[in-house]
């Protein structure tokens, strides 16, 4: 078995949640601002930390992948950092933030990818602090309704009991499960409605990774409405299953479909590189006379497949590669042709 792992991926997983367990004890004053009530949640995160470096890095040492990585970065420190600053700026708010890439293939699919996407965000923002005992509230001393924002040990801010800003902040996870809630109702309906949807979806990719979410939040928001509404009749069996589906959440993320939200991240240097390769110079078919793709993409495609093993270099010299679509179905064409014309049948 252990001749099976990446040893690259595996030391560097192993330092990153040695990082992070170094991070969480100094952050938390030497564990002195950790809930102890939140260990079970602690663990998830240090495995699930792991696992996603661990299967990141492996994706990383992919000959497609470490190509796009390092040409990114390349591109981005060739001395027009300002230029491709902006275009990922542009790309983080039109494709990250307000999540046009998905509003694209339809309206509710947009709307509930959007919903449960920042939902998800906000419950990651709030809850891992937390975990960590990064963040924690404190009472004012000598006060009996003013609590204190400590983070990283240092008082931050102070707010009220029954203010607005408390309401808020207490709820922050509550407010989150809302908007997976939706989202994830949103597509829910899509797939049981929408035919070509039904005709493909699978039960590992496509459902169990909404009702994953959705017993997270109801779960979630039940623990509130239990306290407020039930005296914490029901808070035993919320508290255990809310915690059961969050830990079973944070396993199965580096391995289930929920590894695509710390892949997406990656598209940012997909972008300068389309934005470098469509002002650059262009790659002329020899075929047809006319510009196909760019330049870049072609040799790096050629440097790609010969990683890969794949020699698609012609005999009289030249590479496949340097024709467009039309010009290797003309390519093909004419070796078809040559061929009957050696074997002297052109049919049968």
């Amino acid at each position: 078995m252990l001749t099976t792992l990446n040893p690259v991926a595996l030391l560097t997983a192993t330092v990153a949640t040695l990082s992070l367990v170094l991070a969480i004890f100094v952050g938390s004053r030497s564990l002195g601002n950790f809930d102890p009530a939140l260990i079970a949640y602690l663990f998830g995160c240090i495995f699930a930390c792991f696992g996603v470096v661990y299967r990141y890095t492996v994706w990383l040492q992919r000959a497609p992948t470490w190509r796009y990585f390092c040409h990114g970065w390349r591109l981005f420190f060739s001395g027009k950092a300002l230029v491709y600053g902006w275009e990922l700026t542009r790309h983080f708010v039109v494709n990250f933030l307000s999540q046009r890439f998905i509003l694209r293939r339809g309206k509710a699919v947009g709307v509930g990818h959007f919903l449960m996407a920042w939902g998800c965000l906000l419950a990651f923002a709030v809850t891992f602090p937390l975990v960590f005992g990064w963040i924690h509230f404190d009472l004012k001393p000598g006060g009996i309704d003013v609590y204190e924002i400590v983070v990283f040990g240092f008082k931050t801010s102070e707010f009220r009991l029954h203010s607005a800003m408390a309401t808020l902040i207490f709820n922050a996870l509550n407010w989150s499960a809302i908007l997976v809630i939706a989202g994830v109702m949103l597509l829910m309906r899509r797939r049981l409605t929408h035919a070509g949807q039904i005709a493909v979806q699978t039960f590992e990719n496509d459902w169990l990774p909404l009702l994953l979410l959705l017993a997270i939040s109801l779960t979630g928001v039940g623990i509130s409405l239990d306290y407020k509404f039930m005296e914490g009749r029901a808070h035993q069996f919320m508290a255990i299953t809310h915690a059961v589906t969050v830990i079973l959440f944070l396993v199965w993320m580096p391995f289930g479909k929920f590894f695509h939200i710390i892949q997406r991240p990656a598209q940012l240097g997909i972008a300068i590189y389309r934005k470098a390769a469509a002002e650059g110079p262009q790659a002329v078919c020899p075929h047809t006379g006319e510009a196909f793709l760019s330049r870049m993409q072609v040799e790096d495609l050629k440097a790609v497949t010969r990683q890969l093993g794949c020699d698609f270099s012609r005999r009289g010299g030249g590479s496949h590669l340097n024709y467009s679509p039309q010009g290797k179905r003309a390519l093909l064409a004419r070796a078809h042709l040559k061929a009957r014309q050696e074997s002297g049948r052109f049919f049968g």
